[in-house]
């Protein structure tokens, strides 16, 4: 008589934890990728503090230490003439503006034109588990921690090397968090569109030929509101981004100096901001995958 086997009951393993989603992965790829930057960046800490000072602070040194002290104070400089008593309150915001700007460049276009060379070092970057476009997204986001950084080193020598006392005072302290948050994004988006649309032996040149004159012509050394004698200048200038940074700093650091409507100011750092991203993130999809 056939002996009957004991049956045995099968059991499942435990099923294996689900996967993290693809937006937990993205993130953690993209939060890797910033604190490689950013260990990189602490290396070169020294090139960087200098690329960031040095121009403001010849800039101050020469127009607001040495020529006051000289014989004749204002009347030898004609921009503190300008200006009058002043002048060092409205570079404040105007040079931090600037070292915003160039930091912004700086870390997005002068790396890209090393990338997209001979070498290529862009594929290693763009094989990390991203989208393509979250790569490009997080360069403006690293580059825009720089120029709150160089923002923030500029302030103490704009306020301390000037002869002559700088006027300043917070009212609102969210709006100039906004307007520095988004100053920095966009100068980082502007680089984007730089790095992506120039060869790289050409990098130098756009710097003399493009951010040098929207530097001069973007209200840092002057409010805006004083180019009404020359309206046409007035409206033109209008469509460079770093106007509505030197206002949107010199309305929250320095509001006793004219200075555009802040909303006008917020909107359009908005607009630049999506615009230059829209550009620059096309402009690094046709790089990589040309």
């Amino acid at each position: 008589m056939p002996t009957m086997e004991p049956e045995i009951e099968v059991t499942s393993a435990p099923e294996a934890d689900a996967a993290p989603s693809k937006w937990v992965q993205y993130t953690r790829a993209f939060v890797g990728l910033f604190l490689r930057d950013l260990h990189v960046l602490r290396r070169e800490k020294f090139p960087f503090l200098i690329r960031v000072c040095m121009n403001p602070l010849l800039f101050l040194f020469v127009f607001t230490y040495i020529m006051p002290h000289m014989s004749g104070g204002p009347a030898l400089n004609p921009a503190a003439q300008m200006a009058g008593a002043n002048f060092s309150t409205v570079l404040l915001p105007g040079l931090m503006a600037v070292a915003i700007m160039f930091s912004g460049i700086a870390a997005v276009a002068l790396p890209l034109a090393q990338e997209f060379g001979i070498t290529r070092e862009i594929d290693d970057r763009v094989m990390c588990p991203l989208p393509v476009a979250a790569v490009a997204i997080e360069k403006i986001v690293f580059s825009a921690v720089q120029s709150v950084f160089a923002a923030a080193f500029v302030f103490p020598l704009a306020y301390y090397v000037p002869a002559t006392p700088v006027y300043a005072h917070v009212n609102s302290w969210p709006f100039l968090i906004a307007v520095v948050a988004l100053a920095s994004l966009t100068a980082g988006a502007l680089g984007l569109v730089i790095g992506t649309s120039v060869k790289p032996h050409q990098i130098s040149l756009i710097f003399g030929t493009v951010v040098m004159p929207i530097t001069f012509l973007g209200c840092v050394y002057y409010p805006w509101s004083m180019l009404d004698k020359m309206p046409w200048l007035q409206r033109a200038i209008l469509i460079n981004p770093i106007v509505y940074m030197s206002e949107g700093l010199r309305a929250a650091l320095t509001p006793a100096l004219p200075h555009m409507d802040p909303v006008l100011i917020v909107g359009m750092l908005v607009f630049f901001l999506a615009l230059l991203t829209l550009i620059g993130v096309k402009g690094f999809l046709r790089r990589v995958i040309g």
